[in-house]
């Protein structure tokens, strides 16, 4: 490889997957802007820590979970800061283990360590632009990442490891299938393994709507003791930015499942500290449950609009119906306590209703990237903070291409939905 070669290869790496070896899944910002939206954070979320239905922003890769991000609390990456990861400089093989600095079970591992020990669990080929973690400082997750050329293209790969509580809320969300309508793949899996392990698999897009032909492989294993391991593959030198330099990541599913199983990593991963116990939260209210929405909100439709699709969650729900013209996608927050966002809420038509309702329509575009989608959204803040938020689109999927030239719901309807008495009862 030449010398112009490397530095391109470097310079993509850090550029592209750098992004993805950081934790991302936390720097979401809660907005109160046109539609809080839940669909999607529930989508990528599902594959790493990405959450509540009261968050947008974007996904950074698998870091995110990702999916989990990304499915998504991070995957590969450094907490300090949000620059690329540096390369690891080569250590002497006397240093590479036996060091001592953040608290766990056994010797510490220096980046080095981990590095070769990804690039001796790949198949045979090619190495470059490798960058990576220990568990020696303390600073964050640990990692190690490469681009690997087995003759057949350049690819991204990288590995992170973590420890977690397996009995914690998050954990059951990021072992899930992300939902179709917001987070398109071409396969998944979850299962738990013979050992009590449980074990993600996906086979999905970097971007949902696939306005690049770039394949993000994802495999996510959580042991009995709380110990994870993830990795994700690209079919291309990095995350973003860079063209598809083969038509598939290198690594099969078969080999993805071997290489986060792996007993090379358990030595590891026996070094990380135990995780400290989630903080404890002061009482709120409650946000309604995803069947009571469901109902509630099938309830209100017109008799016209025929539901093909639902799914409910804590504080959101979402329907597919379908009125003889074309799926349409209908989403909707339900949330208690929301009277900081009613300030920030702005839009055509906004008004305040005679018991104090504040009304805020919007009408545009779709944000998912779906060709020739419209979303057509009321938000609404009751005088105690009580919000409900729907949104309808021409697609039956924000990341697709458009079904119909309007949504199945008129915006008097929508109104309608959202200020109704029920979502009190």
């Amino acid at each position: 490889m030449s010398g112009t070669d490397e530095d391109r290869d470097q310079g993509a790496f850090v550029g592209g997957l750098g992004e993805a070896l950081r934790i991302t899944g936390e720097t979401f910002n809660a907005t109160g802007g046109p539609l809080v939206d839940g669909g999607m954070a529930r989508g990528r979320r599902r594959l790493r820590r990405r959450r509540a239905a009261t968050v947008t922003g974007s996904f950074a890769a698998l870091a995110a979970v990702g999916f989990g991000a990304s499915y998504a609390a991070g995957a590969f990456g450094a907490e300090a800061g949000h620059g690329s990861p540096v390369a690891a400089q080569p250590e002497p093989a006397s240093t590479a283990q036996g060091k001592t600095g953040t608290p766990g079970e056994g010797p510490q591992f220096s980046a080095s360590h981990l590095i070769k020990t990804l690039e001796g669990l790949l198949p045979d080929g090619k190495f470059s632009s490798e960058s990576g973690r220990g568990t020696e400082d303390g600073l964050g997750r640990p990692f190690a990442s490469v681009v690997f050329d087995d003759g057949k293209g350049k690819a991204a790969i990288g590995l992170s490891l973590g420890r977690v509580d397996p009995e914690s809320t998050g954990v059951a969300e990021q072992l899930a299938c992300p939902e179709k309508v917001y987070t398109p793949y071409d396969s998944c899996s979850s299962k738990t393994l013979a050992d009590g392990s449980r074990l993600l698999l996906l086979q999905g897009y970097e971007y949902p709507d696939k306005r690049v032909d770039t394949k993000w492989w994802h495999a996510y294993v959580v042991t009995p003791e709380g110990y994870t391991v993830e990795a994700s593959e690209w079919n291309a030198r990095a995350e973003k930015g860079e063209p598809v330099s083969r038509d598939e990541p290198p690594l099969s599913p078969a080999q993805l499942k071997a290489l986060v199983t792996s007993k090379e990593w358990r030595p590891i991963l026996r070094a990380l500290p135990k995780p400290q116990g989630e903080p404890v939260q002061q009482p709120v209210p409650q946000a309604a449950g995803g069947d009571t929405i469901l109902k509630n909100l099938t309830s209100l439709l017109p008799k016209s609009a025929k539901v093909t699709t639902r799914q409910g969650d804590d504080g959101f729900a979402y329907v597919v119906v379908n009125d003889g013209k074309g799926a349409s996608l209908v989403q909707i927050n339900v949330q208690p306590n929301m009277s900081d966002v009613e300030g920030e809420l702005s839009g055509s038509g906004a008004r305040t209703l005679p018991d104090g309702t504040k009304v805020v329509t919007h009408q545009g575009p779709g944000e998912k990237g779906g060709q020739g989608v419209v979303m057509w959204t009321v938000d609404t803040v009751r005088k105690d903070g009580f919000r409900v938020v729907i949104s309808a689109f021409n697609s039956g999927a924000q990341n697709t291409a458009a079904t119909r030239a309007t949504p199945a719901l008129t915006m008097t309807q929508l109104k309608a939905i959202a200020t109704s008495g029920k979502w009190r009862g």
